[in-house]
């Protein structure tokens, strides 16, 4: 569990891996929070390409960081999703609060 912060033209990268449970959530959210309230991104980019399993914690996550960045105009992107994560991601309705970007779609963004 863990999460690499990249911060490159103003959007903060979050590079996620291992397990997003109610445990890893809190902590990742620690991290992420602490940076994005230092430096306020523009767009916070959300890579779940790492990622082996998540929950409910992990939607909360998401949810959250959504909130966090509309308080400051900002938006976030949700990329690499592992199909099993994707389909929560949809069934939850996190598409309609932020971006999703399949594999190529992200990549083609770059």
């Amino acid at each position: 569990m863990g999460v690499r912060l990249i911060l490159k033209d103003g959007v903060l990268t979050a590079v996620l891996s291992g397990e997003i449970d109610h445990h890893s959530a809190r902590e990742i959210r620690g991290e992420i929070d602490e940076t994005a309230s230092r430096i306020k991104p523009k767009k916070l980019i959300l890579d779940f390409s790492a990622v082996q399993f998540m929950d409910s914690s992990g939607i909360g996550l998401i949810m959250g960081r959504c909130k966090l960045m509309q308080m400051w105009g900002g938006q976030v992107e949700i990329v690499r999703l592992p199909s099993k994560i994707e389909k929560i991601v949809s069934l939850a309705g996190l598409d309609q609060l932020c971006t999703v970007r399949r594999g190529t779609e992200f990549e083609a963004a770059q």
